[in-house]
């Protein structure tokens, strides 16, 4: 909760607020969020304007996850720019959105947690990565790509096939893997 009665509500008057917050529970999605407990870095501008307040600024937060690709933990930061406009009672902003569009100042105050909720939940990805170039798992075995041995690969055999193969003592060929392949080509 930001308080807005030192800002006034002169068009134009600013001050600036620089904080550390811990979340208050888990922020984000299923597989990358910042944690409840950490800390987060709020520079922020807030702005009397005619219809509300303005605030403008800066989020950065550490973040942990699981690799989408290979289910690895691991963590990185989120860096995020905030606009939002927090609406005085019985203005016209207020008067003229609908419900939920516009966020309020209630008693001179501001909550900032659905803004930075939304925020962070809007620039998360949808299914991150431990790296750009992550592997993943070996779809036979379930052995991360990027710790198994050059070459790794699995005999595999239909077993449609089986029974022909047997008859003429063919030797199922080794699968092998699309990264590894494409490495042994170059």
């Amino acid at each position: 909760m930001l308080d807005t009665v030192k800002l006034g509500r002169r068009p134009g008057s600013m001050r600036t607020v620089e904080r550390v917050v811990t979340a208050p529970q888990r922020i984000g999605l299923d597989l990358i969020a910042i944690e409840e407990g950490s800390e987060i870095d709020l520079d922020l501008r807030l702005e009397a304007v005619s219809e509300g307040v303005l605030v403008t600024g800066s989020l950065r937060a550490d973040t942990v996850g699981e690799c989408s690709r290979c289910l690895e933990p691991f963590s990185d930061t989120v860096d995020l720019t905030l606009t939002e406009l927090f609406a005085y009672p019985d203005s016209t902003t207020e008067e003229t959105t609908e419900e939920g569009e516009v966020y309020h100042v209630v008693d001179d105050e501001i909550d900032l947690e659905p803004v930075v909720i939304d925020a962070v939940g809007l620039a998360l990805p949808l299914q991150p990565l431990c790296s750009d170039d992550c592997q993943g798992l070996c779809p036979e075995c379930g052995v991360r790509l990027a710790i198994a041995e050059s070459g790794h690969g699995h005999d595999i055999l239909d077993p449609r096939w089986a029974g022909l193969a047997a008859k003429f003592g063919v030797e199922s060929e080794p699968s092998k893997n699309l990264v590894n392949t494409e490495a042994e080509e170059k």
